[in-house]
């Protein structure tokens, strides 16, 4: 993303140094150096720039980070899991640190959206916004058109004494088919083919609302180019 140019008060105040009148005054008191020159009412800056207030060098606000990532089967979707043979914080080697919006199960595998944007996250943690997660599914039997066709229904399942919301879904090949979700109740789908009387073998969600998984092979990630990120927060509104 372009950087752009903004009022070195503005700045001084999104660091949480003081606010923006008091930044002034700092100023103005010949109290701050922008890459060893004193600083000057009105002056702008990048946030790349050396600068010094009384003395000592203030670091810029944490840059978002948004990040579309391929979480390999096996690996366990938690911060902190004393259990797990792998954490997701393992695989990302990132300047910035983020967490996770939404999940993955730990047999599954597939596309993740890490950020640290708290506001993206709790645009995605909220389902009910009905934004679609779609998924690659391999069973151990055949897919059958019955399947198909409870899927696109809704499915009521017992455990969670809920009825899922209807899913677009379609047979890719005898084994596997396609399912669009716009809802995230815990192993939806696995859920959904055990009360179909099937078995998932593989689950691998290949897109996030307009985020696609690619070209990107399990482990790595990439960053969200300025327009997904624009389209993403447009459609999670």
């Amino acid at each position: 993303m372009n950087k752009e140019e903004i009022r070195l008060n503005k700045y001084m105040a999104a660091c949480g140094i003081c606010s923006r009148r008091d930044a002034d005054k700092l100023i103005e008191g010949g109290r701050v150096f922008v890459n060893g020159v004193k600083a000057s009412q009105g002056m702008k800056v990048l946030g790349d720039e050396e600068i010094i207030v009384d003395g000592k060098c203030i670091s810029g606000p944490e840059r978002k980070a948004y990040l579309a990532f391929y979480k390999p089967k096996g690996v366990t979707v938690s911060e902190k899991d004393s259990h797990a043979e792998k954490l997701i914080g393992e695989l990302i080697d990132y300047p910035v640190r983020v967490t996770y919006a939404g999940r993955l199960d730990k047999d599954s595998e597939g596309l993740m959206l890490l950020t640290n944007d708290g506001d993206l996250i709790e645009k995605m943690m909220r389902g009910a916004n009905g934004h679609e997660k779609e998924y690659i599914v391999r069973l151990s039997k055949k897919v059958s058109d019955d399947l198909i066709n409870r899927f696109r229904e809704g499915i009521y399942l017992k455990d969670l004494n809920q009825t899922t919301r209807p899913a677009k879904a379609e047979k890719l090949s005898e084994y596997t088919f396609k399912v669009i979700l716009t809802q995230g109740l815990n192993r939806q789908i696995r859920r959904m083919c055990k009360a179909c009387g099937a078995e998932v073998i593989s689950l691998r969600r290949i897109r996030i609302v307009n985020i696609y998984l690619d070209d990107l092979k399990p482990g790595q990630y990439r960053e969200l180019t300025d327009e997904e990120l624009k389209k993403l927060n447009d459609d999670l509104k």
